[in-house]
């Protein structure tokens, strides 16, 4: 219990320095508290959490993977006639992705997806209909500044995102209760800080932009462990249609 306690107030600690760091524009100090971060996280996770899930464990694992590799691409950069910035950005893109796609997998294994479909048709179509335009809108801000390779792989990290966020939002209408209300709030605070995380790499050079996308993603994952740390209860919609039947 101390060491979970101790682990806790290390980890808020360290978040509020990697924040603190970011507004200090010491970018390559706060990319190696994150990793501290994230490597924490995991700890935590296999300290507090009693009944783990394999989606759960592997979605962390990447992430933190892809989060380690964006601080060694950091290392190097100062390297003189630094050639691998491709491989870093690629395998750290490919694993953030993955790990998205991780959790998303995790949600929809916990779903009766023909009941879902069969009782949110419309849900489903507006929430396709909305991903399609936000996913080409927001890629399409980097057309002029990415080659095809890159324009690519950002196509497809943006509709992971908006996929993640429509799953979140489904599985929240079809439960909603607070594991599922928590997750939902994390796929809300990831999206908002992929597409702030854009707006700083590709548009404007903002300092700004940075801060908010890292107070977004701390939050984010606060709400990720959370979840992981609850239970689903029944499915509001199955319990709804049971009581019309009576």
């Amino acid at each position: 219990m101390y060491k979970i306690k101790a682990l806790k107030a290390f980890l808020i600690t360290v978040a509020v320095a990697f924040i603190i760091l970011q507004i200090l524009e010491l970018e390559f100090y706060g990319a190696g508290l994150k990793v501290v971060l994230f490597l924490g996280l995991n700890l935590l996770y296999h300290l507090e959490v009693k009944e783990k899930t394999w989606f759960f464990r592997i979605f962390l694992y990447l992430f933190t993977l892809g989060v380690a590799i964006d601080f060694i691409a950091w290392l190097f950069a100062y390297a003189e006639n630094f050639t691998f910035e491709g491989f870093f950005y690629y395998s750290a893109n490919i694993l953030f992705i993955t790990s998205y796609a991780v959790i998303i997998a995790e949600m929809l294994s916990a779903l009766n997806l023909k009941s879902v479909v069969k009782k949110l048709p419309v849900h489903i179509l507006v929430l396709l209909i909305l991903d399609i335009f936000s996913v080409i809108i927001v890629t399409e801000t980097t057309e002029k500044v990415l080659n095809p390779t890159e324009y690519i792989l950002e196509f497809v990290y943006n509709s992971v995102v908006m996929i993640l966020l429509s799953v979140a939002l489904l599985n929240y209408i079809y439960r909603d209760d607070i594991k599922s209300m928590n997750m939902l709030l994390a796929s809300i605070l990831i999206v908002f800080s992929e597409i702030i995380q854009m707006a700083y790499f590709y548009i404007a050079d903002n300092n700004t932009f940075n801060i908010m996308c890292s107070v977004l993603l701390v939050g984010a994952f606060l709400f990720f462990y959370i979840q992981s740390t609850l239970k689903h209860g029944r499915p509001i919609m199955e319990t709804f249609s049971e009581d019309l039947k009576i």
